[in-house]
């Protein structure tokens, strides 16, 4: 394959997805906001619990 030809069919799927895809609406949007938050939150807490468990062991 050349270039060429991986360049058109690159175009190709992008065209493809781009068709599909759509505007996530207010409520996926804020759904998806909140888990996203939720996560960050959970890696916080696990990040703060493992440092001061290093702290309390004197590690």
């Amino acid at each position: 394959m050349n270039i060429k030809e991986t360049t058109s069919d690159f175009i190709k799927q992008s065209k493809r997805v781009l068709k599909v895809a759509r505007k996530p609406d207010r409520e996926e949007y804020f759904n998806f906001s909140k888990v996203t938050a939720i996560g960050i939150a959970i890696i916080g807490v696990i990040g703060f619990v493992i440092v001061l468990l290093g702290q309390l062991l004197g590690l």
